[in-house]
C-alpha cells in the first residue's frame, strides 16, 4: 500500500514537473497534478512540500494571489513545527512574509518571520536570510530602529558563526539604516567598524571588491549627504576604480562568484545595477559641486546602461534609477537655462511615476516633482505657481531637508514678489529649521546667501556683505561652485551699490568665470548687467559695448526658450498641485502664459535657484522605493531584498 502510495507520488511530481517545463509550460495541467496528491492523504512532509510548491506555482505563473496564499499558509502551519525539514519550512515562511508584503499587509508577514527567525538558529544561511528580510519589511515601514535592531542581531550571530563576509554585510546594512535616520555619528562608527574587517579579514578578493563597492557608495552618499563635496572626492575616486575592476571582461559572474557557499550567497546589488549606481553618484556630486556639463554626460550614460539593462529584464529598481538621474538632469537643465528640456524630463519622470506598479513611485517622488515644478514656475516668472508647487512640496515631505530647501527657494518668492511678512514669517521658521540641518554645508550656506539677497533688497549692504562672506566661507571649503558663483555675482552687485567699482569688479570676475565654467546662463546674465554699468563707470566703451552684447544674448536665449516652454502640453503641469498629475499630452487651454519679458539679474539669478539644489541620496532598490536616500539591503543571489 506505502509502497503504492510512494509510486503516485513520484508520478504526480514527474508529470507536475514535466507540464511546468514543457514549451509552453501548461500550468493549469501542473496544478492539477500537485493538487491530485491530497486525495491520497500523504504524509505531513509530503503535503507541506506539496502546498509549498503550488504555492510558489501560482506566484510565478497566475495572478491568483489569495490561492497562493491559502496554499502557503498551509504549508507553514504543517511545517512549523516539524525537525529537520528547513528548506521547506523557511522558504515558506520567506514566500509567505513577501507575499503578505505585496498585499500591503506587514502586519501579518512580521510575525511569520519572527517567528521562522526564532526557528532557525542553529541554521545561518536561513538565519541571516529571514533577519535581512524582516529588517527589510521594518524599514519599508519606517519602523527603523526595529529594523536596526534586527540587523545588530545579525552582526552578533554571524561573530558567533565565523561568517565574516556576512558580518560585513550586516555592518554596512545598518549604516545604511543610520544614514536615513541622519544619526552621522553612528554611521561613521560603523563605517570605520566594518573597513578593517573588510581591509583584513575577508579573503575572497571577489567577495571584498564587492564590499569595498557597497562601503564606498555609503560613504560617498554620506558625504554628499552633509553637502561635504570636496571632501568626498577621494573616496568617490576609489568607488570609481573598484567599478572598473568589477565590470572588466575578465571578471567572474554574479553566480560564480556567490554560489559557492551558503553563508556568501548573498549580494547587496548585481554588477550591472551597481554600474549604474556609480554613475548616479557621480551624477550627484558633480551635480552639487556644479559642474553641469559632467553632470549631464554622467546621466545620459547612466540611462543609456538603464535601457540596456530594461531591454534584457525590466527590473523596478530600473525606474527607481531612472527618476532619480532624471530628478538631477531636470536641476542641471533649469541652470544651464534650457527650461524646454526641463519640462520635458519633468513630464517623463511623472510618467515613469505613475507607470510603477500602483502608483508607487509617485507616492514617493510627488514631492521631489512639486519641487522641480516649483523652481521651473520660478525660473519662468510664475510666482503664484511657484508658491503652490513648493508648498504642495513641503505638505508631502516627511524629509527634513527638502522641505528646507523648497522653504528656501518660497522665501525667493516672498522676496522678489515683495511680500515682507510672509517673507519674515518663512524666514524665522527657516531658521529654526536650519538649525536642525546643520550639519548640511550646502544648506546653510545657501540660508546665508537668501538673508544676503533678502538683505540686499532693502539696501542694508553691510548686512548683506556679513551674509555672504559666510556664505562664500562655506562654499569655498567644499568646492560648491555654483553657491560661490552666486555670491560673488551678489557681493559684486552690493559693491557697485555702494560705489566701490573695484571691490565689484574683483567679485564679478571670478563669478563669471565660474558661472561660464558650470555654465549657469542666470548668473552669465547677471554678471554681464553688472559688468555694462561698471564699464561705464570707469570709461571704458570698448568693454561696455561687449558686456552689453553678451547680456543681450543671455536674455534672447532665455526669452526664446521661455516662449519654447508655454507651447508644449507639457508646460500645464504647473497647474498640478495635489492628487495624481494628469496623463501625457495636456490640451492647449490648461496653459499659462508668462510674460515673454526677462526680470532684473538679481531676480533672474535667485530665481533660477540661487541656491543650490539639495537632492537627498539615493541609492537603490528592487523594489521601488521611497524618495530620499535609497538603500538597499542585501539578499540571496536570487532573492534580493529591497528596503527604504
Amino acid at each position: 500500500m506505502t509502497s503504492s502510495q510512494d509510486a503516485c507520488y513520484i508520478s504526480l511530481l514527474g508529470l507536475a514537473e514535466y507540464f511546468r517545463t514543457s514549451t509552453p509550460p501548461d500550468i493549469k495541467k501542473c496544478i492539477q497534478c500537485l493538487q491530485a496528491l491530497f486525495t491520497f492523504k500523504p504524509p505531513l512532509k509530503v503535503e507541506a512540500r506539496t502546498h509549498l510548491q503550488l504555492g510558489q506555482i501560482l506566484m510565478a505563473y497566475t495572478k491568483n494571489t489569495d490561492l497562493a496564499k491559502n496554499h502557503l499558509e498551509q504549508a507553514w502551519i504543517l511545517s512549523e513545527n516539524i525537525n529537520n525539514f528547513d528548506d521547506v519550512k523557511f522558504d515558506t515562511a520567506s514566500l509567505l512574509a513577501q507575499l503578505y508584503q505585496q498585499q500591503d499587509q506587514s502586519s501579518l508577514a512580521k510575525p511569520v518571520l519572527r517567528k521562522a527567525i526564532e526557528l532557525s538558529q542553529h541554521n545561518v544561511y536561513w538565519h541571516c536570510k529571514l533577519l535581512f528580510q524582516l529588517a527589510q519589511t521594518h524599514a519599508t515601514d519606517k519602523e527603523y530602529t526595529l529594523a536596526s535592531e534586527l540587523l545588530a542581531v545579525g552582526v552578533e550571530s554571524t561573530d558567533e558563526s565565523n561568517a565574516t563576509y556576512l558580518k560585513s554585510l550586516f555592518l554596512l546594512s545598518r549604516a545604511m539604516i543610520m544614514m536615513i535616520e541622519r544619526k552621522t555619528n553612528d554611521v561613521l562608527a560603523i563605517l570605520s567598524q566594518a573597513s578593517p574587517i573588510i581591509d583584513h579579514s575577508i579573503q575572497n578578493f571577489h567577495l571584498k571588491e564587492y564590499l569595498k563597492v557597497f562601503f564606498y557608495v555609503l560613504q560617498v552618499c554620506h558625504y554628499l549627504q552633509l553637502g561635504q563635496v570636496k571632501t568626498v572626492k577621494t573616496s568617490l575616486k576609489m568607488l570609481q576604480q573598484s567599478i572598473q575592476t568589477i565590470i572588466a571582461p575578465n571578471w567572474p559572474s554574479d553566480e560564480q562568484i556567490f554560489g559557492q557557499n551558503n553563508t556568501e550567497m548573498f549580494m547587496w546589488l548585481p554588477k550591472e545595477q551597481l554600474y549604474v549606481l556609480v554613475y548616479l553618484v557621480t551624477v550627484s556630486h558633480s551635480m552639487m559641486a556644479g559642474y553641469m556639463d559632467k553632470a549631464q554626460k554622467y546621466t545620459e550614460k547612466a540611462l543609456t546602461q538603464i535601457e540596456k539593462l530594461k531591454s534584457q529584464e525590466n527590473k523596478p529598481i530600473l525606474a527607481v534609477f531612472q527618476i532619480i538621474l532624471l530628478e538631477h538632469i531636470i536641476m542641471c537643465r533649469l541652470v544651464m537655462g534650457n527650461k524646454s528640456l526641463a519640462i520635458k524630463e519633468i513630464a517623463l519622470a511623472k510618467d515613469v511615476c505613475l507607470s510603477s506598479t500602483n502608483k508607487f513611485l509617485l507616492k514617493k517622488h510627488a514631492p521631489q516633482l512639486h519641487c522641480l515644478l516649483g523652481l521651473y514656475a520660478m525660473s519662468t516668472s510664475l510666482f503664484e505657481h511657484a508658491e503652490k508647487q513648493f508648498y504642495a512640496c513641503i505638505q508631502e515631505t516627511t524629509e527634513r531637508e527638502l522641505k528646507l530647501f523648497a522653504n528656501l527657494n518660497l522665501a525667493i518668492v516672498y522676496l522678489r514678489t515683495k511680500r515682507e511678512q510672509d517673507l519674515r514669517n518663512i524666514l524665522e521658521q527657516i531658521q529654526q529649521e536650519n538649525s536642525q540641518c546643520s550639519n548640511s554645508q550646502a544648506l546653510m550656506g545657501s540660508f546665508y546667501y537668501v538673508q544676503g539677497l533678502n538683505a540686499f533688497h532693502k539696501s542694508s549692504f553691510h548686512e548683506a556683505k556679513r551674509f555672504l562672506r559666510e556664505t562664500l566661507k562655506m562654499a569655498n571649503a567644499e568646492d560648491l561652485n555654483r553657491l560661490t558663483s552666486c555670491s560673488l555675482v551678489l557681493l559684486s552687485h552690493v559693491f557697485l551699490s555702494i560705489g566701490n567699482s573695484k571691490e565689484s569688479m574683483n567679485m564679478v570676475t571670478p563669478a563669471m568665470q565660474l558661472a561660464s565654467k558650470i555654465p549657469d546662463i542666470h548668473v552669465q546674465l547677471w554678471g554681464s548687467a553688472i559688468l555694462k554699468d561698471l564699464h561705464r563707470m570707469l570709461k571704458e566703451p570698448t568693454q561696455e559695448i561687449e558686456a552689453y552684447n553678451n547680456h543681450v544674448n543671455f536674455s534672447q536665449n532665455l526669452i526664446a526658450d521661455q516662449l519654447k516652454c508655454t507651447k508644449f502640453p507639457e508646460h500645464a503641469l504647473i497647474n498640478w498641485f495635489q492628487g495624481d498629475p494628469p496623463l501625457p499630452m495636456l490640451s492647449q487651454d490648461l496653459l499659462v502664459q508668462p510674460s515673454a519679458t526677462i526680470v532684473s539679474p538679481v531676480a533672474i539669478a535667485s530665481g533660477s535657484g540661487g541656491v543650490p539644489i539639495q537632492q537627498q541620496q539615493q541609492q537603490q532598490q528592487q523594489q521601488q522605493q521611497p524618495s530620499g536616500t535609497y538603500v538597499r539591503l542585501p539578499g540571496t543571489l536570487n532573492q534580493q531584498v529591497m528596503f527604504q
